[in-house]
This record gives C-alpha cells, sequence and structure tokens, in this order.
C-alpha cells in the first residue's frame, strides 16, 4: 500500500522532473583514474554529499536492516553501475535520473518514508546504477579507473556513515532534523532541476 503522502507528492515530484534540466553534477577532479580524484569527486558537489548523507539519514530512519542493507546496495550497484560506464555500455536518463535521486531521497526522508527493506534496496539500487554509470563513463580508455572507482565507493560509504550517525545519533533525539535535512536535500534538487544552484 502507498502512503497518502507519496501519493500526494507524486504528481508534482513528476511534473518538476519532467520541467527540469540534466544536472550535469558529475565533472571531474583531477585525473578520473586515481585513488585521490575518485575520493574527492563526492565530496566536491552539494548535490553529490546531499544524495549520500540522505541515504545514511533514510537508513537510520528505518532502522534494522536497513542500517546495513542500504548503503551496501548503494555502493554496491554504485560500483556496478561504474563498471557499465567503463565499458560504454549504455544506460539511459542517467543524468535525469541523478537529478531524481537528490529531489526523492530528499522526500523519502522529509517523509519518513517507510518501506519494506526490499523496497528501499531497489529504489537506491536504481539511483545509485545511474550515479555509478556516471563516473564510469568518465574514466579514460586508455585507465584501468579501479582505483577512481574505489576511491568513489570509500568516499561515498563515508557520507552513508555521516548520515547514518547523524540519524542515529540526533535523529532520535531530534527527528525534526533529519526530516529538515531531508526537505534541503529536495530543495537542492528542485534548485538544480530550475538551473538556480
Amino acid at each position: 500500500m502507498i502512503p497518502a503522502t507519496i501519493k500526494r507528492t507524486s504528481l508534482p515530484a513528476i511534473l518538476l522532473l519532467a520541467a527540469a534540466m540534466p544536472a550535469y553534477a558529475h565533472v571531474g577532479i583531477g585525473t578520473p583514474s586515481s585513488l585521490s580524484a575518485g575520493f574527492m569527486h563526492p565530496l566536491s558537489g552539494l548535490d553529490h554529499m546531499m544524495v549520500m548523507i540522505a541515504v545514511g539519514l533514510w537508513a537510520a530512519l528505518k532502522g534494522g536492516k536497513a542500517v546495513v542493507a542500504w548503503p551496501l546496495a548503494f555502493v554496491g550497484v554504485m560500483l556496478a553501475g561504474g563498471a557499465l560506464g567503463m565499458l560504454q555500455v549504455p544506460v539511459p536518463f542517467v543524468e535525469p535520473g541523478i537529478l531524481a535521486s537528490v529531489v526523492a531521497l530528499g522526500l523519502l526522508v522529509a517523509l519518513a518514508v517507510d518501506l519494506p527493506v526490499s523496497a528501499g534496496v531497489a529504489i537506491l539500487g536504481l539511483f545509485a546504477l545511474f550515479h555509478g554509470h556516471a563516473h564510469g563513463t568518465e574514466v579514460p580508455e586508455n585507465a584501468g579507473g579501479l582505483e577512481y572507482m574505489a576511491g568513489f565507493a570509500a568516499a561515498t560509504a563515508l557520507l552513508h556513515a555521516a548520515g547514518l550517525a547523524a540519524g542515529l545519533g540526533l535523529g532520535i533525539r531530534f527527528p525534526g532534523l533529519a526530516r529538515a535535512a531531508g526537505g534541503a536535500c529536495a530543495a537542492v534538487g528542485a534548485g538544480l532541476a530550475f538551473g538556480v544552484l
């Protein structure tokens, strides 16, 4: 059963995404085949940090198995998407999917949407595929890119951990703070959609 809050926000979110320009948020730092460039990439933009932290916050709000399963699913599928990108395997709607992840994950946190762990894995996996593919396509053909992807995965995991820590620490005492952070994430996505940010 779909919660009423998701039903009420679905149409506006779909219209927002339909009107959105591609995010093109994936411009690397340094050579995209080095460990340090991969590590710094998720830390280089507000959109990256918001999405990665939102994964941790949402997992903390859910609790239980999601605390481990959701961040691991994101990192694992992101690496698979990166491999597809490095192999030049086309994946449709990558940039709109990345933009959608900023808005959708923000809304999932802001509304404290309680889904089964498996549904969360599926949602996060889809978004992770887009994020990973975008980064994998940045790796030059003459570079293996494994160091870059390892750095990117490590930084992503750390941002997930930061979201988890914030959600489990402050979020338990002040659940409104975690939800407000989700709202900020959705607002960043809206700003990117309309070219404000």
